[in-house]
């Protein structure tokens, strides 16, 4: 995967080293980096300078990630059969969903949410980004992925030419949550909580029919993956990471939650190459 300054600047900004491999430079270019103090691609985030007495290139460079095609990393678990959605949800066009999702009363988090999330993108998207829980941040503005967590899910997907809120189905993507109302204090889902939303997670899927689902987060993975792999609820995220799973016949990347990654900034390069698997499967 080439990217050009403007998306190793962004990566950048985000704290994601990406390196350039000294092979894939021209003769010209490795010859004015050996003659002149002036940064070279190298580690995003640093201030690498060669000549005049500045550090040499490594000996050894890391390139943007190159994933393994699909077919050599699939999961082994196979998704059974397709679960009947209730008659009633599985009727549903986008309005009437939605619509449902605002007058839900079927769990008691309809008696401390602001608003439901339901959801944000273009609806004939090719990506499908499904995360937890709204935040306090979701609940009040009632869309996904907002405040600082949202920024960096966001600035990641421009690197890849993707934005949740294009016209073009092509480089747009659908962002939603397992839960569709906030739980108090930001705590963690109820497991009664997301059966009672799984239909709605599970009519989006079948109305926006994506090409790729990127599971974000622990529960998000394991509301997603609890038909198709064994223990999943017991198994660290680490673990399900670059293979290829399944939900509803659609492929399934998982990577870790944005809100995750600013408290633990070293996985961000993590998160990218769990984005460029994701790309590799269009």
């Amino acid at each position: 995967m080439e990217l050009d300054a403007r998306q190793r600047a962004m990566l950048e900004e985000m704290g994601i080293r990406v390196w350039t491999p000294i092979e894939s430079m021209s003769e010209d270019a490795l010859a004015f980096a050996e003659s002149a103090p002036v940064p070279v691609p190298g580690p995003l985030g640093s201030d690498t300078r060669l000549g005049s007495g500045g550090p040499t290139l490594p000996t050894q460079t890391r390139s943007v990630p190159t994933p393994v095609p699909a077919e050599a990393k699939s999961s082994v678990y196979a998704e059974p059969a397709s679960r009947a959605l209730p008659a009633d949800i599985a009727a549903m066009g986008w309005d009437d969903l939605e619509t449902a999702v605002a007058g839900c009363q079927a769990c008691g988090l309809c008696k401390s949410r602001k608003n439901t999330v339901f959801g944000v993108g273009h609806r004939q998207a090719r990506w499908l980004i499904v995360g937890e829980a709204p935040g306090e941040n979701e609940d009040l503005q009632g869309e996904p992925f907002v405040g600082q967590a949202g920024k960096l899910l966001d600035n990641m997907l421009k690197v890849l030419g993707r934005s949740r809120t294009s016209d073009d189905e092509a480089q747009s993507v659908y962002i939603a949550n397992v839960l569709k109302c906030r739980p108090p204090g930001n705590r963690n889902p109820a497991p009664e909580e997301v059966l009672q939303c799984e239909p709605y997670l599970r009519r989006q899927v079948a109305l926006l029919q994506p090409r790729i689902i990127l599971a974000m987060g622990r529960f998000a993975v394991q509301s997603l993956l609890q038909h198709s792999v064994p223990d999943v609820a017991t198994l660290p995220l680490g673990r399900l990471r670059g293979q290829v799973h399944r939900y509803e016949g659609v492929p399934v990347v998982v990577s870790y939650h944005p809100a995750y990654l600013l408290r633990t900034p070293q996985d961000k390069a993590k998160a990218w190459e769990d984005l460029c698997l994701a790309q590799s499967l269009m």
